[in-house]
């Protein structure tokens, strides 16, 4: 048995930093692929474009389609090829991270991730969730190695839109209960094998920065300022999440959220709001003494507690159940849990947690 910890070469985050990013492309490559969304190429296009100019570094902008799915990884595999691109950057969200490195792997290259919001804790990890075309789960793709690099512009994250941050808490918010569960149950970590005391570490310390932070950051926000709790959260929901996540294990948080996308209507939510209500359940799931902390929490935040506020009017036992059968998948991450879990104890768990959250907003109003 062996311990492993794996994280990106570097990380880089503070104000102003997205005009930097020519410079610190240049140390891994002469050639671009700079996979972004036509929104992205309006709002930061131009930066981007002098900063590469400046450190005198060729590039393409590629638009990304909006879905990381194999065909969109495809179809970027080959434009990478015929443009002879030795490095790839991906700007913007999650699902453009996780395709930028699907890209890397495949052809081979060094993979620089911008995030231009903090939304998930993907950006620091060597693996990618992967969807069908319309959106639903299909697989976790894993790679020999993390980003090269990550570059967080707190400018840049702090000016989009308050809800993607608290998303990017919601995602965070599983850290830790979903790294004591695979601490507790043994299992193999994303890394490939057992947990380290750092990661362990490093996962309380997302889950204590939430508690201490997180409202006071989405004030914060709200009131269009960059404070030092809103770059202890970019950091929580990114840096912290990412290493500790990878490294000490996913469970019933993700693998439900995963069964969510069962759900058509869930389709219109962000990922980290999924994983919020997801968490929620597997502290059902756990009967773990954190469940009402973690519940007013989610509530002071916004973020989901039923499943009304995901979109879904008909969560009868048997579609729940179906859901739940899709998150207990033998290659899903639901069977880290320390104790045997069956597609009815899930669905159980999901229903109190949307009853559960029902009564927690009754008290909001």
């Amino acid at each position: 048995m062996a311990r492993v910890f794996i994280s990106p070469s570097k990380y880089v985050q503070g104000p102003g930093e997205l005009a930097k990013l020519g410079s610190y492309v240049e140390s891994y490559g002469k050639t671009a692929l700079v996979v972004i969304s036509a929104g992205g190429i309006r709002r930061s296009g131009d930066v981007v474009k002098k900063s590469f100019a400046d450190a005198k570094v060729a590039f393409d902008f590629d638009e990304f389609n909006g879905e990381c799915s194999q065909a969109e990884i495809d179809r970027l595999v080959r434009d990478a090829r015929e443009k002879g691109s030795d490095v790839i950057v991906g700007i913007g969200g999650g699902k453009i991270f996780d395709t930028a490195k699907a890209v890397a792997s495949a052809v081979d290259a060094p993979v620089v991730v911008v995030p231009t919001i903090a939304a998930t804790d993907a950006p620091c990890s060597a693996l990618s969730v992967v969807y069908t075309d319309d959106g639903q789960f299909k697989e976790y793709q894993f790679f020999k190695a993390n980003p090269n690099l990550v570059l967080m512009d707190t400018d840049v994250i702090s000016k989009s839109p308050v809800r993607l941050t608290v998303s990017g808490m919601g995602d965070a918010l599983a850290t830790y209960f979903e790294a004591r569960a695979c601490k507790r149950s043994d299992a193999t970590t994303c890394a490939g094998d057992k947990v380290t005391s750092a990661a362990m570490a490093l996962a309380r310390l997302c889950y204590d920065t939430l508690m201490s932070d997180g409202v006071k950051a989405k004030i914060a926000l709200e009131a269009g300022a960059c404070t030092e709790s809103v770059e202890k959260i970019i950091e929580a929901n990114t840096l912290l999440s990412g290493l500790g996540f990878e490294s000490a294990g996913l469970a019933a948080a993700h693998a439900i959220h995963n069964g969510l996308t069962a759900m058509p209507e869930t389709h219109a939510f962000y990922h980290g709001e999924k994983v919020a209500f997801g968490t929620l359940s597997q502290l059902v799931l756990e009967d773990a003494d954190e469940l009402p902390e973690v519940l007013d929490f989610c509530a002071q935040l916004g973020l989901p507690v039923t499943f009304a506020q995901l979109g879904v009017k008909d969560a009868s036992f048997d579609r729940v159940l179906e859901v739940a059968k899709l998150a207990c998948a033998p290659n899903d991450t639901l069977h880290n849990m320390p104790f045997e879990v069956t597609p009815e104890k899930v669905a159980n768990a999901m229903l109190a947690a949307d009853a559960l959250g029902r009564n927690e907003l009754m008290a909001y109003e």
